[in-house]
């Protein structure tokens, strides 16, 4: 099966970027990033209607549609904190070249969601979004895919509502934090002071740059550009503090609730969220494997784009051929016992 290449390299076989229409209710920003995945991907975003009871009129909820539906449980792709859909951006396009049927999803107060009305946007309000989404436009059980913070949201709604999910894959989970913690007690005036930094172009380059194993700084840029996109749109900055003051994730309690197969991915370079976490979480699920990438960083899914997707493919179809894997030993959280990892043995096209 191919799949493609990395996202750095050169295009796959259906992600050729032409410079076409961006929907209107992107920022007018969009037409001056230059990383063609992006640009290929933002075109394809589009709003659809969901209804939720917290909201007077349809929420318009942007996400990234499947061209065709498949006999295969849908893949249903979330984000990272304060991120959007673009962030699939490379891996995208390969599993949709693996025949899976992908959706892209924004979660509720991020990404390019029309939030003119204001809804709250705590994680109750995020979860029962995402529901309404998956029953009106999914309607069957999915694989839930979630990256750092929306590693959170998927275990969130997987334990909520199990009846929508198949299967989860968690990458390079954050999952251990006890929601926003003493952020919620900031003054107003301080929340979006703080928020508003969180936009700031030199906050998002030194993200970048603890997020990706090696990139470099033109890259970089283009990249902080792509990930700050949907912060220029007007409501962000309230969104964004209603999240922060309400309390955020804190899934600590449910992880072991989770009764789903899980696959979790894990860059080994990881600055942001320690490895060990892991190893806690594997052994905190009742079914679940771990897969670790070599010289990959916080998100695989933007720097192994093609290790990913192979692995999503995998685990999507189980009678797919595994990949040749070897095991490995790390030293375990209390630092007394051991702990198998498998390393994804994949060559770089």
């Amino acid at each position: 099966m191919h799949l493609g290449v990395n996202c750095g390299g050169r295009l796959g076989t259906n992600v050729i970027a032409v410079d076409g229409e961006f929907p209107s209710f992107l920022p007018k920003e969009v037409k001056e990033i230059k990383d063609p995945f992006a640009r290929t991907l933002a075109q394809r975003i589009q709003r659809l209607p969901v209804k939720v009871g917290f909201s007077e009129s349809c929420i318009m909820s942007s996400c990234v549609k499947p061209r065709f539906q498949h006999d295969t449980d849908p893949v249903v792709l979330l984000h990272c904190f304060d991120s959007s859909c673009l962030e699939w951006r490379c891996t995208y396009p390969l599993l949709e070249d693996a025949a899976l049927e992908t959706w892209a999803i924004d979660i509720l107060g991020w990404g390019f969601s029309d939030l003119e009305r204001l809804p709250p946007c705590d994680a109750a309000s995020k979860r029962y979004h995402l529901y309404q989404l998956w029953r009106t436009h999914i309607k069957r059980p999915m694989i839930l895919v979630g990256p750092s913070l929306g590693a959170a949201v998927a275990i969130d709604f997987a334990v909520n509502f199990p009846e929508a999910v198949e299967k989860l894959i968690l990458i390079n989970a954050s999952v251990y934090a006890e929601g926003t913690g003493l952020l919620t007690k900031l003054p107003k005036f301080l929340a979006y002071a703080g928020v508003s930094l969180l936009k700031s172009l030199p906050l998002r380059l030194y993200a970048n740059l603890l997020a990706f194993d090696d990139i470099p700084l033109s890259k970089c840029f283009d990249w902080a550009n792509v990930g700050r996109l949907h912060c220029l749109l007007p409501w962000w900055e309230d969104a964004t503090v209603n999240y922060m003051l309400s309390g955020g994730y804190n899934v600590v309690n449910q992880i072991k609730q989770v009764n789903k197969k899980v696959l979790v991915i894990w860059g080994e370079c990881d600055n942001i969220v320690n490895s060990k976490l892991a190893m806690r979480l594997h052994g905190e699920l009742p079914d679940a494997s771990v897969h670790q990438i070599p010289d990959c960083g916080h998100l695989p899914h933007v720097e192994k784009p093609e290790i990913v997707a192979r692995l999503i493919a995998d685990f999507a179809r189980p009678g797919a051929p595994k990949e040749e894997q070897e095991p490995i030993v790390l030293n375990s959280v209390d630092g007394k016992n051991t702990f198998l990892f498998n390393v994804l043995r994949v060559e770089n096209a």
